[in-house]
């Protein structure tokens, strides 16, 4: 079963963009449309003006407080960006990363696009949730691209995939939100036993998300990490079980 690609727009500022991307959803069939905390009217008239006979994504779009709760449901996420702050990670270009994206392996069935903010993209810390960073090859005197056109380049994409990969014969992938869950509790354990400090934390947890999000682990994988933290925290507050128990 091919996956159900969702697209996340994150704190969208300007309605036209919003009914824009609405009409892109329907323009290339994909799953629901996702908002971050937009900053704007996002079902108003001038998003309903843009999305002309499309009417219908916005109403059935939906809104979230963060991007790691609307992904928390894809089983792979790809971000798109041109910052050069984030080029400490490989970039690829759209029919690779859309390649990897749509790949048909076991799992939860939606994956996720995201694009961020008009007027500076994505935090790094949001970068750090995708699998792969997608950047759009531009001229370098002007490399910015309009939030809509950007969406547009990476769905038309979709349609230039000669085919999508077989299934792979593999144990199901987890679902984002599951991983995240795993992470935080790792990270309170390390913060508890002097691993981790406090004004680094951030950064040494990002560095073990990129492990994780490279291997991806298998759902069953994930929950026995998860499994084996919490042990850790136990033991880590309440000392060595007695034996035989």
């Amino acid at each position: 079963m091919n996956p159900e690609l969702v697209v996340v727009l994150v704190e969208p500022s300007g309605p036209l963009n919003i009914g824009s991307v609405a009409r892109l959803c329907a323009n290339f069939a994909t799953g629901p449309l996702r908002l971050v905390a937009p900053r704007c009217d996002a079902t108003g008239d001038q998003a309903r003006l843009m999305a002309v006979h499309a009417s219908e994504r916005l109403d059935q779009c939906t809104q979230h407080p963060t991007l790691e709760s609307a992904v928390a449901d894809c089983r792979r996420v790809v971000a798109c960006s041109g910052r050069m702050e984030a080029r400490e990670r490989d970039h690829l270009t759209p029919g690779p990363a859309l390649q990897w994206l749509m790949q048909e392996v076991p799992g939860p069935k939606r994956v996720a696009m995201v694009f961020g903010r008009e007027d500076h993209g994505l935090h790094n810390s949001e970068l750090q949730l995708a699998g792969r960073l997608l950047r759009i090859p531009t001229a370098e005197s002007y490399s910015s691209m309009n939030l809509s056109h950007a969406v547009a380049v990476c769905l038309a994409g979709l349609q230039q995939l000669e085919s999508l990969p077989a299934a792979l014969e593999a144990e199901p992938l987890p679902a984002q939100g599951d991983l995240e869950a795993t992470l935080k509790d790792a990270e309170a354990l390390l913060l508890e036993v002097g691993f981790l400090y406090p004004h680094t934390a951030a950064a040494r947890m990002g560095k073990l998300r990129q492990l994780l999000l490279r291997a991806e682990p298998q759902e069953a994988e994930v929950a026995l990490m998860r499994g084996m933290v919490r042990q850790l925290r136990w033991a880590s507050r309440h000392g060595k079980p007695e034996e035989g128990r």
